[in-house]
Formats: C-alpha cells, sequence, structure tokens
C-alpha cells in the first residue's frame, strides 16, 4: 500500500480545480472522472436506445398491439424507475459507495437485457422494461452524485453537459445500430436484442474495473498534526483522520436532513418538474404522428431517434455552460419552450422532411435543456450529504409524471386522434411554461443561482 505523509488528506480532482491557481474553466477543467462515466453511460446507451428505437413498431406492428398498450408500455419505460430513484440516492448518501451503488443498477439493467431475447408478449415485455427501468432508477442517482463530487460549483452545468454529450452520442449510435439491423435483416429484433445486451455488459464491467469510486461525503480535517493518507485497494482516498481502523477518530455519520429535499427552494423545483413532466409525452407518440404523414419518417423510422439524439449531442455542453452562467432554473424552464414547438410542427399537416428534421431539433434541444440541467440544479440546492437524494426526488417526480403522461397520451389519443391530441398538450404546455417560471422566479437568474450555492 502507497501511503503519503501529508499536512491534509489528498484532494479530489474537484477540490485540487477549485483551490489552485489559475484553474481551468470550461470543458476542460472536467474531471477524468466525470469522462469515465459519460463513456460507461455511453455504452449503455447503445444498448438501450437500440431498443428504444424500435419499440414503438415492435409492439404496434410486429406484435400486433394497440396504441394503448403502447402507451402504458412506454410509461413504463418512462416511469417505473420511480420506485427506487429515491432509494437509489439515498443508499449512496448513507453508506457514501456512489460508484458501487450505481454499479448495482448497471448490472441489474445488462440482465434484463436477457429477458428480452424470450419476450413476445404484453406481460413478457412488461415484466423485463420494468427491471431494465428499475435498474436505471438505482444507478441514475448515485452517478449524477459522483459527477456532482467531481466538479466545482461553478462548473456543475459544463460537467453534466459533457457526461449527457457522451451519453448521447450512445443514443445516437444505438437507433443507428438498430436500423442498420433492420435492412440487413427484416424483423430482426431478436439480432437487436442480443446487440444491446453485449453493449451492456462492456459499460458494466468498464464501470467495475476503471471509473474510481469519489466519496461524496466531506472527510473530516480538524486534526492540526500531520496525517496520513493512503489510497485503498478500491481506488477511493482515505484520510488518516477517518480511517476506519482508527476507532479513536472515525467520524460520526451524520445526520441525514430530509429537510433539504422536502422543503424550501426543493419544494418549487420538485413541483415545477412534476407539473411539466405530466406535459411531457413520450418520444415514441411524437415520433408515430411523424410516421404517419410522413413516407420519410415511415422509411426511416429508427433513424428518428438519432436525429434527436445529435440535437442533444450538439446542445449538451453549450447549453449546461449557459446554465452555469445566467442560472440553471432558467434554462430549464425555457427549455420547454423547444418541447412546445416540437409538438406544434409535428401536429401541423406538413409532410415534408424538413417538418420532421425541425421537429427533431426542437426535441433535442429540450433535453439538453432539461436533462442535466435538472440534475444540476437539484444539487445546487441541496448539501453534500443529500446531493444522490436531492437528485433522485427530482429524478422521480419527473418519472412517475412522464408515466402517466404517456399512459394517459395513449387515451387520448385513442379518443379524439393524433394531431388533436398533440395540439391540446400543446396548448397546456403554453399555459403551464409562463407559470412555472413564476414558481422558479427567484432562481431564475444567476444572482438567485448564487444565493444558493
Amino acid at each position: 500500500m502507497y501511503i503519503s505523509f501529508t499536512n491534509r488528506p489528498k484532494k479530489t480532482e474537484a477540490e485540487t480545480a477549485r483551490t489552485e491557481p489559475g484553474a481551468r474553466r470550461g470543458v476542460r477543467a472536467v474531471s477524468s472522472t466525470v469522462v469515465g462515466f459519460g463513456i460507461v453511460s455511453m455504452l449503455t446507451d447503445i444498448s438501450s436506445e437500440s431498443i428504444t428505437a424500435v419499440l414503438p413498431l415492435y409492439v404496434t406492428a410486429f406484435l400486433g398491439m394497440s396504441t394503448i398498450a403502447y402507451g402504458f408500455l412506454d410509461g413504463l419505460y418512462q416511469g417505473v424507475s420511480a420506485l427506487v430513484r429515491i432509494a437509489g440516492g439515498y443508499t449512496s448518501d448513507r453508506l457514501d459507495q456512489p460508484k458501487w451503488v450505481a454499479f448495482v443498477g448497471y448490472a441489474v439493467a445488462a440482465l434484463a437485457r436477457v429477458g428480452l431475447l424470450f419476450a413476445s408478449g404484453f406481460a413478457g415485455l412488461m415484466a423485463v422494461l420494468t427491471a431494465d427501468r428499475i435498474g436505471k432508477g438505482i444507478r441514475t442517482a448515485p452517478r449524477d452524485a459522483v459527477i456532482t463530487a467531481s466538479s466545482r460549483a461553478d462548473n456543475l452545468g459544463t460537467s453534466f453537459g459533457v457526461h449527457r454529450t457522451l451519453d448521447n452520442i450512445g443514443a445516437a449510435v444505438g437507433p443507428l445500430l438498430a436500423f442498420v439491423i433492420l435492412l440487413l435483416i427484416p424483423n430482426g429484433y431478436g439480432t437487436i436484442f442480443a446487440a444491446s445486451l453485449a453493449f451492456a455488459i462492456i459499460g458494466v464491467t468498464i464501470l467495475g474495473l476503471f471509473v474510481p469510486n469519489v466519496r461524496t461525503r466531506p472527510r473530516p480535517t480538524d486534526r492540526k498534526d500531520t496525517e496520513a493518507t493512503h489510497d485503498s485497494p478500491s481506488g477511493d482516498v482515505v484520510s488518516a483522520a477517518s480511517d476506519p481502523r482508527d476507532g479513536d477518530t472515525k467520524a460520526p455519520r451524520p445526520r441525514f436532513d430530509w429537510s433539504v429535499v422536502t422543503s424550501g427552494p426543493m419544494r418549487r423545483v420538485l413541483a415545477a418538474a412534476g407539473i411539466l413532466g405530466l406535459l411531457t409525452i413520450g418520444d415514441g407518440f411524437v415520433y408515430l404522428v411523424l410516421q404517419a404523414r410522413s413516407d420519410f419518417a415511415a422509411q426511416w423510422f429508427p433513424l428518428l431517434y438519432v436525429g434527436t439524439n445529435i440535437a442533444f449531442l450538439a446542445l449538451a455542453i453549450p447549453l449546461g455552460r449557459l446554465a452555469d452562467r445566467v442560472g440553471r432554473a432558467r434554462v430549464f424552464v425555457f427549455g420547454h419552450v423547444g418541447l412546445l414547438a416540437a409538438y406544434v410542427v409535428a401536429a401541423l399537416p406538413i409532410a415534408d422532411v424538413a417538418a420532421t428534421l425541425l421537429c427533431l431539433a426542437f426535441l433535442g434541444a429540450f433535453y439538453a435543456a432539461t436533462d442535466g440541467v435538472l440534475a444540476a440544479l437539484a444539487a445546487q440546492l441541496t448539501t453534500p450529504d443529500t446531493h444522490g437524494t436531492g437528485i433522485a426526488a427530482a429524478q422521480t417526480v419527473v418519472a412517475v409524471t412522464r408515466f402517466l403522461s404517456a399512459a394517459g397520451f395513449g387515451i387520448l389519443w385513442y379518443a379524439v386522434g393524433r394531431e388533436t391530441s398533440m395540439l391540446i398538450v400543446a396548448g397546456l404546455l403554453v399555459v403551464a411554461i409562463p407559470l412555472i417560471a413564476l414558481l422558479l422566479r427567484p432562481y431564475l437568474s444567476a444572482r438567485g443561482r448564487e444565493a444558493h450555492e
């Protein structure tokens, strides 16, 4: 074991960047841990998005189920992770082992891919999708807590932007892979599911072997005498002041403060995320609307996901940096204007290629302005001991409301038709965006952001 004697415990990457003179800002200041998790997410998204890209056609065309059945499955895919998101974040905060809690989530999702090779009915698909999304729910908040702990407060939006960029490289490659497989093997859904399993296993292996376990809880630094630090076998940085073998100096576990998550600024954020989540229907419905009126969208259906993710990929870092400068709540709220624009373009009776591409660009802009930015906002408004739970709470609200939205929209489509149902949701979003801006007004500006960091 390597032991070094210093005047204080070894600094994390984020602490070094924060304290060294002339510390770099922007993308170059993002830590290697963030990049490592980004690579794992990229491989995992190749796995998951190759399935997502074909799920609407697989359910409605290949298996012959109704849009109501697809709406339920899509809502399940969006929302079942809510069952365990807070548990995953809370466990990460309490154990201070965020990497390994995330690892469990990635592993559960990988095992669920095996079930896709055998499930062909509604009940089987429901079970597999439930297991896959439970894995996602377990891993997401601990992963984002590691990103937070590895980043400076003034660079947090950029760090999430870099992670989401890598994540969305995978989200673009996955549908492209599915499209190529279906092009070469008509109805080759089994081959897609096998490839998905392979990428999931590679991602889990890289996470377990190469990504460090960055602790999120602050380490004790109050000893005035010379302290020893050492690297643990797992790659964690451990100081002598908190060495578990030293019973006299071991710091007591802090009491978890639920009020940080359930009251104050976070209450407004959770309410805003929930209201807007109810008006966010699944992308699959948007693509089915485009497919119904456009030969281009019908022929290239799996690539619609690629178009959205390319736009997300191009805008994630710029919008993350913008959120750091002008306020994360502001970018999050007004990012929903992109969602509104996508709904309007999808509902208009325009069947040309340009309208389809414009709709995909608006969807990608919406996700770039909201996905990582919401996590950064939740981290900004919580303490280091509650980052995981705070992020999980926001993501849980989004997951639950999107489940309700997808299931409800499937029924609305069946009742009034695709374009009319899309316009109804767009109209509600027109009303909701300014109301949410009023709700989050204290946090919309950069000054409001700094007041709570």
